[in-house]
């Protein structure tokens, strides 16, 4: 119970910080002010474009399969394995688990080798590439070895070693409803676990934030269209408005 209750607190500190950075760093993206028009070209001229615009990003990538194939298809590999490991995992943390979640399982399960297999891809691009290699540091190298570490480590537990799952949901679930449960004393499940919370916790100060950033981008969410609207940031607009109320120049 020593171990379950380790854990269990690491869990909660790693939660409390991944959600308390993750929405300090959205709120800064958001009171950031953007001075001027500069949307990426070609780029839409109506809000609604500026939305069709942003769903192709999020769900395709599209500015990056515009600038590099090989990048976009491992990059765009890696995320929709992941987008599936993540829903297949939620079996965790649900009793009974809904239907759609089970349905999921299987598709969950293959997109692990995927989500792997773009992960290394991605990783073995930062160095046979020489302008890669050379705005490559450290923590690039960290972030990449963390999440082939969690992969990796959770292909084991269904393969390899394998872990009692029942015991794992029960304590999983003792979590949510604040019931400490023991958890499994399995050696790749702490390390599979630890290697989860050490990504929430890193994940509000690192690149990864590049997830909720895109949608703060001013080359990606403003629309062409300068000639038709007068731009203002906040700050700009609040001087304008003193100006008028003054009768200022």
């Amino acid at each position: 119970m020593v171990l379950g209750t380790i854990f269990a607190v690491l869990a909660y500190f790693a939660t409390a910080v991944f959600v308390a950075g993750l929405l300090y760093r959205i709120a800064l993206y958001a009171r950031t002010p953007a001075p001027l028009k500069i949307p990426t070209t070609p780029a839409p001229v109506t809000r609604a474009g500026v939305v069709m615009r942003m769903a192709k990003e999020v769900a395709f990538f599209q500015s990056l399969f515009k600038a590099n194939k090989w990048t976009w298809l491992f990059g765009w590999v890696f995320h929709a394995a992941l987008l599936l490991v993540v829903l297949r995992h939620l079996r965790y943390f649900t009793e009974p688990v809904w239907s759609w979640v089970a349905w999921v399982q299987p598709y969950g399960l293959y997109a692990a080798f995927a989500m792997l297999a773009g992960l290394v891809a991605l990783w073995v691009r930062r160095f046979s590439i020489e302008r890669m290699r050379y705005i490559s540091g450290p923590s690039d190298h960290l972030m990449l070895l963390l999440l082939i570490g969690i992969t990796a480590t959770g292909l084991l537990m269904r393969y390899v070693v394998r872990t009692d799952i029942v015991a794992l949901k029960t304590f999983v679930l003792g979590l949510i409803y604040f019931d400490w449960q023991p958890i499994p004393a399995d050696a790749v499940l702490l390390i599979h676990l630890g290697m989860v919370m050490a990504l929430m916790i890193v994940f509000p100060f690192s690149k990864l934030l590049h997830a909720p950033g895109v949608f703060f981008s001013p080359g990606r969410n403003q629309a062409d269209n300068p000639r038709e609207k007068r731009h203002l940031a906040p700050r700009a607009a609040m001087l304008d408005a003193g100006r008028q109320k003054t009768g200022g120049d």
